[in-house]
């Protein structure tokens, strides 16, 4: 296993008994140019090699820093496994014993120990279930004053662990559906537009309420969960280890079966059928909220506008959202972004956002087109003569 530094290489070798220095330039050099000595505060590991130089003993500095390259299927800039089925537990022992030792080692790197890092994530480490990068990604997210206070809770933390990119996904999201679905709804109903203006406003309200969660509930995740407890519901334990995005990439150490990628699209389908019916309900009375008053002020607008169907329109919203929504997003942030996009240009964040911005933009648009049909189709919202 090799990890890359900004100017060295360090090859680990049986099994983290001896690490050597290579130039950076020297991938292939048989003679190490220097060996080091590395030890893990309160870990009780300790590498014993010779010293490194002056500024360098019993433990790295801040010196020299680690970046896991890839080495799993469709694992991108960490270490992964593309498919992650039900591997065998032997293997996945060696995973999680090598992943301890790389993660041991970028905290020595950084000059961590694992008192300095949130405890949830300390855990994860000694039961070796994150790699190095994930380690080197939060000491990185550390340096932001604003990461640093999202990372203190746990939702954001798992998140942006797995996706550094995730906050600005999350806002790109946010500020585009009300423009887009306005964008859908101007094409699709043409020049019904004003006077369907009342559907317009519920949809529209519907989506800023939804569009939050949309990005939430399916992006993929660094799980830092603790063990289940014994006292669990069994609906609990069904569900426990499903990844949060069925197409996400597991790390190395972590794999999931079929039926467990199946569990978290039917696990965010019925969050995301609470959501889009609480959202509807919002919506929707707002709507008529708005309506009334109006319909109080002038007779002109009374005349072509009626009350929205709360109760079947929020049902309905609620169902689209579980299924259409559902998969379309879990396909954008596992697939198109986690699977393709990231693997590809992950050293390039400008041109990467761009290009997330352009697919959820695209997403969004198509999902409004869908939304009108469908509730069109579903009879909660008729086509006015």
């Amino acid at each position: 296993m090799a990890v890359h530094l900004s100017t060295c290489q360090v090859v680990a070798r049986a099994g983290w008994n001896s690490c050597s220095l290579y130039d950076a330039h020297s991938y292939r050099a048989s003679t190490p140019v220097k060996t080091l000595r590395v030890g893990f505060p309160n870990s009780g590991v300790r590498i014993s090699t010779r010293r490194l130089g002056p500024s360098v003993e019993g433990r790295w500095r801040g010196a020299y820093k680690v970046a896991s390259t890839a080495t799993g299927g469709g694992g991108g800039h960490w270490s992964g496994s593309g498919s992650g089925g039900g591997g065998g537990g032997e293997g996945n022992e060696n995973d999680n014993e090598k992943n301890k030792e790389e993660a041991m080692l970028a905290l020595a790197v950084l000059g961590k120990s694992l008192e300095t890092i949130p405890s949830d994530l300390a855990v994860a480490v000694t039961e070796g279930r994150v790699p190095a990068a994930i380690i080197n990604r939060y000491a990185e997210l550390e340096k932001s004053a604003l990461f640093r206070w999202l990372l203190q809770f746990g939702g954001f933390k798992e998140r942006l662990l797995a996706d550094d990119l995730f906050l600005a996904k999350l806002i790109m999201e946010c500020g585009v559906g009300i423009f887009a679905k306005t964008a859908a709804e101007l094409e699709r109903r043409r020049e019904n537009f004003m006077k369907e203006i009342d559907f317009v406003i519920a949809d529209v309200v519907m989506a800023i309420v939804a569009d939050f969660m949309l990005v939430w509930l399916p992006a993929p995740t660094v799980s830092l969960r603790s063990s289940l407890s014994v006292q669990a519901g069994w609906l609990s334990k069904v569900f426990y280890n499903c990844p949060d995005n069925a197409f996400q990439v597991a790390l190395r150490g972590t794999s999931y079966s079929f039926l467990q990628r199946v569990g978290a699209i039917v696990r965010n389908g019925a969050k995301l059928f609470l959501v889009g019916t609480s959202a509807s309900l919002v919506g929707t009375g707002a709507t008529n909220l708005l309506i009334n008053a109006r319909k109080s002020i002038g007779t002109d607008f009374a005349g072509e506008a009626e009350d929205v169907p709360i109760v079947s329109t929020s049902i309905a919203y609620g169902v689209y959202m579980a299924v259409s929504s559902n998969l379309r997003y879990q396909i954008v942030a596992g697939v198109i972004e986690q699977r393709i996009l990231d693997p590809w240009l992950h050293n390039k964040k400008l041109l990467l956002s761009m290009l997330c911005f352009a697919v959820r933009t695209g997403n969004t648009f198509v999902g409004s087109l869908l939304w009108v049909d469908y509730a069109r189709w579903t009879g909660v919202q008729k086509i006015k003569e």
